[in-house]
């Protein structure tokens, strides 16, 4: 199908007017690539040569753009059609609503809300707001928003009870989806595959088994709802998580009938799961079905295997399929050789982690903060605390792939800090904490309670503490500030 059969329009990208880009906009804004900086370039240039584009493109680019996770620059498009007068549908105001939640936060997105015109302010765009609550949380402004639409007498189809149980999922109040199923029922609102995943998902919090499998059979009853694939795998993660192997087992090979592994992320989902019921000859089975529906495997199909197979110990398995994925890959990940780092690293194999780590280097992957991190570890477990550091260092340094700061653990802290106190070790703490304020804004009251006692126990004073402590906005509990003035001098 052509592109533009695909949307339903008569005009040609190929053959537009000068007045128009002389190419698709989606294809304008992602050709240097799809980050984020190269995208909001490439927007700028749109934006400042003047072009015209469908509206059509519009709606497809921000789908895009919104599914890349890049909402910066999907509203500042959104926005700029808006002043260039392309007329927004409700459907369109709604998709504003949301990408100004994401990029601007949820007050932006109450203030454009708030100032719509009433008629605009139908069911979709109610929906929006309420999907941002769920999002952030925001259980009692979620209700406000389900109540006003029924106030309103707006068509409530399942999507906003799906949203709000959705939420009480994620906020630990999973006994309120029960009775919002009888309102659904009630008001003769059709339960969709997504209500009865998330039916399933409440009652497995609560430990009810036999209540998921009774929405199985209903479900199966009811008829109007086929049980796909996420409603079967759904099922089996239950049974899993529940020490059910055996029903879990059961449910897999009903998931492997329902779904001929239509894409790669199910094959990996079924490996997961037969790996955490200890089933290493499903596993392979299912494995070698992967390589042969994908002879082309991913990195990532690799990572998962080899992950599995050192979960069930079996670590000759897992070297020989990292060898396999080695000899044939194009790009050398390194996540890939972090599953094997770390399995080496955790039975303290610490050479053949190292001369893997070095082998990656070689082959153009960088250790990640992953790879320091996993030899942090090691390193703490063995009482090597020097080297420690030194990891840590290099794991703040090298940061996350994302852009964002790699922080260490409070655990790791905690380690750290405790052995400069019993080792009465004031320089090394100071060090460590010059170290670890790269990392975080504030290092916190219980890291300067710990130094105070390092101070202490090595019987040294500080004429500067007292200064850093109030500078920093940090009170330490009444114990450890007498301990502070024991030790502070002018």
């Amino acid at each position: 199908m052509s592109l533009m059969q695909r949307y339903g329009r008569c005009k040609s990208v190929v053959k537009r007017s000068k007045k128009y880009l002389d190419e698709a906009l989606y294809l304008k804004l992602f050709k240097d690539g799809g980050s984020q900086l190269n995208v909001r370039q490439q927007l700028n240039h749109f934006i400042k040569s003047g072009k015209r584009v469908y509206k059509w493109e519009v709606g497809d680019t921000l789908k895009k753009l919104r599914q890349r996770k890049l909402y910066q620059p999907a509203l500042k498009l959104s926005e700029t059609m808006a002043k260039r007068n392309m007329i927004k549908t409700v459907s369109d105001q709604a998709i504003h609503i949301d990408l100004i939640a994401k990029a601007k936060g949820i007050v932006a997105a109450e203030n454009y809300f708030v100032n719509l015109p009433e008629s605009a302010k139908n069911h979709l765009c109610y929906g929006a707001l309420l999907n941002c609550y769920c999002k952030e949380l925001m259980t009692d402004k979620a209700e406000g928003v389900v109540e006003k639409m029924k106030d309103l007498g707006l068509p409530l189809s399942s999507m906003p009870y799906n949203s709000l149980m959705t939420l009480y999922t994620k906020v630990g109040q999973p006994e309120k989806i029960p009775s919002m199923i009888q309102e659904m029922k009630a008001s003769n609102i059709m339960l969709d595959s997504y209500t009865y995943n998330v039916w399933m998902r409440a009652l497995a919090a609560v430990n009810d088994i036999s209540g998921v499998e009774r929405v199985i059979d209903e479900m199966k009853r009811d008829g109007r709802v086929i049980g796909d694939w996420t409603t079967y795998s759904n099922l089996a993660s239950i049974y899993v998580d529940a020490g059910l192997f055996e029903k879990a087992e059961g449910a897999l090979k009903e998931l492997e009938k329902r779904n001929a592994y239509k894409n790669l992320s199910a094959y990996q989902f079924v490996i997961t799961l037969y790996g955490r019921i200890n089933k290493i000859y499903e596993v392979y089975r299912v494995w070698r079905s992967l390589r042969l529906a994908f002879p082309k495997t991913a990195n990532i199909s690799y990572l998962n295997m080899i992950q599995v197979l050192v979960n069930l110990k079996d670590l000759p398995g897992a070297e020989k399929c990292f060898r396999e994925w080695e000899s044939t890959c194009n790009t050398y990940d390194i996540r890939v050789a972090n599953a094997l780092i770390e399995a080496y690293a955790k039975l303290d194999m610490l050479e053949k982690a190292e001369e893997l780590k070095e082998r990656a280097r070689r082959r153009g992957a960088k250790p990640n903060a992953k790879t320091w991190e996993i030899f942090l570890d090691c390193h703490l477990r063995k009482g090597d605390f020097k080297l420690a550091v030194d990891c840590l260092t290099e794991a703040i340094s090298i940061g996350r792939g994302n852009g964002e700061k790699w922080v260490p653990s409070s655990e790791t802290i905690g380690i750290m800090m405790r052995h400069y106190e019993q080792e009465k070790d004031v320089d090394g703490a100071e060090e460590f904490i010059e170290i670890l304020k790269k990392s975080v804004d504030s290092v916190g009251a219980e890291v300067f309670e710990s130094l105070i006692r390092t101070y202490a126990t090595a019987g040294k004073t500080s004429s500067s503490l007292q200064r850093r402590l109030k500078m920093e906005n940090v009170n330490v509990n009444e114990d450890t500030q007498k301990l502070l003035e024991a030790i502070s001098v002018e």
